[in-house]
């Protein structure tokens, strides 16, 4: 076992957050079983097992699982990513030039004050961390101090070591009560051990010395003779604010004085302009933004650098890539792969509207994997929970489609339509099962429901079938009027569902094919309409023989179309006629 961490320590920098393997991948196999098994269980709950397969049409299982595995080796390897792996390394020569800074921090209780948010001690706190990030080549010291001061962090380069230290600062970092300012210039000064190097104080306080203001200002000009540089920042506001602490058991309540009186606490500013004029420094209010910026720019970089002892720093060489590449690529291939297969049924075409003429192309059906995935979901889910009293459901209107018995699957969607009054899709497939049952007069009206659908796909759809409807309804005409106005409406059915998808190649063929046929009609009856003609001519000029033989081959060729019956009287008292007047012609 010791192994194993003595190699973890050595190939990841951070080799803690090895840890969530032991978490993650196991917690999400565990969900995506518990999932899995949910939803059998809800399925077996409300769907009889023999409506299943109809239901989940197209899902495969296998593809469930790879998609499950893919996202589990994917969280593996992004674990590894966020331990960042490594091996190999760089030495690297590094010259340190640059300040020694004692950083004093005042942890008296007039810090938790809450003149300047959130309190002077937390903001005195953030003011040592910004400085630390303006001071990247130099050395770092920490000095807390309220009535005694004591070094929280001697000089140095490590900056992790540096901010710890800040972050653990409280009011009872030093035990003593009080602010004793000459004590922390005499502690920060014994922080600097080396001669030769640039030494400065920068004091975070509030200035109120309740112990010896001249003591501090005595501290700060010896600091000044031993070459220290002192920069005082205030902390809080020379209004001041009262100070409210809060006991061991959560009571909380003013700071008093002997006497019982509340205290409140002011900013001392020309306490700390005395002390850093003492030393050739400055003072600076903590107020607005930049000020640590200000102290740095202004007062701490102009001062000069000592160059230090160089030291060795090992680059490691991280291979994190690696890992997060192969994570994306699983992720990518999990988004790539659906659960559904994508299958189309084939639905037979009407019938022929002329005889050895070509044929429009067959209706649609909606079917729940041409929606996205999101929405397939939610509709399954819908269709699985309701009510087992119900008499109608998906599954067997969809297996008596299927199996050809159209009427069944009509009353089946019908009633599904009825309880589901929103679910355009149910009236649509209850208008194929009536289109496919022969009910054209119904279908038509069903299709038109669902042509206000604010579903464009699903309205495309419709038109197309209403177009298909409306062709067939023309086809049982009694007569020429009721086939051309059938078929012109077909065309703008089909015309308005090409406006809706350009790229419907079955909506452009049947709109041509509808188009052809009102001008077959059009063109039929201008031809009957002259071969009437004529033989009227020729009744009137008693040349029945001759009338008759333009009549009989035409209505020969009209005996099985809806004309037939119109001309077929006709042609019969021309031939009785003939037969009087022509003898011979029998």
């Amino acid at each position: 076992m010791s192994f194993i961490f003595r190699f973890f320590q050595e190939y990841f920098v951070s080799p803690n957050v090895l840890w969530f393997q032991l978490i993650v991948p196991p917690g999400l196999a565990l969900f995506f079983w518990w999932r899995e098994r949910s939803r059998q269980k809800l399925l077996a709950q409300f769907i009889e097992a023999r409506l299943l397969s109809a239901l989940t049409v197209g899902v495969s299982p296998q593809r469930r699982k790879i998609r499950f595995t893919l996202l589990v080796l994917a969280s593996v390897f992004l674990i590894f990513t966020l331990a960042r792996p490594r091996y190999g390394y760089d030495l690297q020569e590094v010259e340190q030039s640059g300040l020694d800074i004692v950083v004093c921090v005042d942890t008296s209780k007039s810090m938790l004050a809450q003149d300047i948010p959130p309190d002077r001690l937390q903001r005195a706190k953030l003011a040592a961390l910004e400085l630390m990030q303006d001071a990247k080549s130099d050395r770092l010291g920490l000095v807390a101090f309220a009535g005694q001061a004591i070094l929280e962090c001697p000089l140095t380069v490590d900056d992790t070591a540096f901010e710890q230290s800040v972050q653990d600062l409280d009011i009872n970092s030093v035990s003593e009560g009080g602010t004793a300012i000459a004590n922390a210039i005499t502690t920060a000064e014994t922080a600097f051990k080396e001669n030769g190097h640039s030494k400065t104080i920068v004091l975070l306080t509030d200035g109120e010395d309740n112990v010896n203001e001249a003591a501090a200002l005595d501290a700060a000009k010896n600091a000044a003779k031993d070459g220290v540089k002192i920069f005082t920042i205030g902390v809080g506001t020379t209004d001041g604010a009262l100070i409210r602490i809060t006991d061991a058991d959560g009571n909380s309540d003013y700071v008093r004085d002997s006497d019982g009186n509340v205290v409140k606490t002011h900013l001392n500013e020309s306490l700390l302009r005395e002390i850093a004029g003492a030393t050739g420094g400055f003072y600076l209010p903590l107020r607005g933004a930049n000020v640590m910026d200000t102290l740095y720019d202004r007062g701490l970089a102009p001062l000069p650098k000592t160059e230090g002892a160089g030291r060795t720093i090992r680059n490691d060489h991280e291979w994190f890539q690696v890992p997060l590449l192969i994570a994306l690529v699983l992720l990518l291939a999990e988004m790539l792969l659906p659960e559904r297969k994508r299958t189309k049924g084939s639905i037979p075409p009407p019938a022929q509207p002329f005889a050895g003429a070509p044929q429009p192309r067959g209706t649609t059906t909606v079917q729940l994997n041409e929606f996205p995935p999101v929405i397939n979901a939610v509709v399954l889910l819908a269709l699985f929970l309701m009510p087992l009293a119900a008499h109608a459901s998906p599954g067997t209107a969809l297996q008596d489609y299927n199996s050809g018995n159209y009427t069944n699957a009509l009353k089946e969607y019908s009633q599904l339509a009825e309880t589901q009054t929103n679910d355009l899709r149910l009236i649509f497939n209850a208008g194929d099962a009536a289109y496919r049952a022969t009910n054209f007069d119904l279908a038509q009206g069903l299709f038109g429901q669902v042509t206000l659908s604010p579903d464009i796909n699903l309205q495309q759809k419709a038109y197309y079938n209403l177009g298909n409807t409306q062709f067939q309804i023309a086809k049982q005409a009694q007569d020429l009027d009721g086939l051309q106005a059938g078929f012109e409406l077909a065309v703008k059915s089909y015309q308005r569902a090409l406006d809706l998808n350009t790229n419907d190649a079955d909506a452009r063929f049947n709109l041509q094919f509808s188009q052809d046929a009102v001008e077959r009609i059009k063109e039929f009856r201008e031809m009957l309409r002259r071969a009437k003609n004529e033989a009227d001519d020729d009744v009137r000029r008693a040349e029945f023989h001759q009338a008759l033989e333009i009549m009989a081959p035409l209505q020969a060729k009209l005996q099985k179309t809806v004309v037939a019956k119109q001309f077929e009287d006709f042609t019969k008292h021309l031939k009785q006629i003939d037969d009087i007047a022509n003898p011979h012609s029998q």
